[in-house]
């Protein structure tokens, strides 16, 4: 995620020196732009089982042409705190607690984590108002998809979590990605406000990567179709230069 970013800051700034000006009120045209976003998902499928609600932050780099067509790479980081499964039941007490070194309870705490990396391609439908460059799209993307449970246990203290053994309860799980995605993107005349909004659907085909879980005493071999939908917000980094405005003295 960290190489794509900073990839992504490098593509921004060459773009930024070598795109023409151009005036987007007047006519389509090529259009680079970045897109920073938010989103809120559900969980369905198999994952609904694993997660409850998360968030998701992404950067996405996409590319309008004169034709109305788009293509893009984006990568995106989800996260929630919401955990539906029972990971420590062979070693906790009666009560679910875990015995630290001391001799008291551990305070673990678990959490959603994961990451998608995609290529999509789309269209645009452009109504020419408020320009020709803004209007509703839908594409579709194919990529990875990466989600595990992170186990935080606090002090470090419970020798029954340490890092190696943590990872036969952490349930790493990735895959295939499909996805689609609907929304209304808003290119303005003077690039002071550029925002889009819309609906996504997430779609991993994913198994589990771990060779053993301590808690099943085996290791996972069950295909999963883990599900992600919501809504997410993005503001735009338009890469093209406008056309300057003229003066005249008379």
């Amino acid at each position: 995620m960290k190489k794509a970013f900073f990839l992504s800051i490098f593509i921004t700034i060459l773009f930024s020196n070598l795109s023409a000006q151009v005036s987007v009120k007047d006519s389509s045209i090529f259009a680079p732009y970045v897109g920073i976003s938010y989103g809120y998902q559900l969980s369905a499928g198999d994952l609904v089982k694993r997660f409850g609600n998360n968030s998701s932050v992404a950067l996405a780099l996409d590319f309008k042409t004169k034709k109305y067509w788009t293509f893009g790479i984006n990568g995106s980081y989800f996260f929630g705190k919401d955990v539906k499964e029972s990971l420590f039941d062979s070693i906790a007490t009666p009560t679910g607690a875990i015995i630290n070194r001391n001799g008291e309870f551990a305070d673990v705490r678990l959490f959603e984590r994961g990451f998608t990396t995609s290529l999509t391609a789309g269209r645009m439908f452009s109504f020419k108002k408020p320009n020709p460059n803004s209007g509703i799209v839908f594409s579709v993307g194919v990529g990875f998809i990466q989600h595990k449970i992170r186990i935080e246990t606090i002090d470090n203290n419970a020798p029954q979590l340490s890092k190696e053994y943590k990872k036969g309860y952490d349930r790493l799980s990735n895959g295939f990605l499909l996805s689609q995605n609907l929304g209304y993107l808003y290119l303005s005349s003077n690039r002071l406000v550029n925002i889009y909004f819309g609906l996504e659907c997430l779609e991993g085909f994913t198994q589990s990567r771990r060779s053993f879980d301590y808690d099943l005493m085996k290791q996972d071999t069950e295909k999963r179709l883990d599900i992600l939908y919501g809504a997410k917000i993005a503001w735009i980094l338009p890469l093209y230069k406008r056309t300057p405005q003229e003066f005249y003295t008379y």
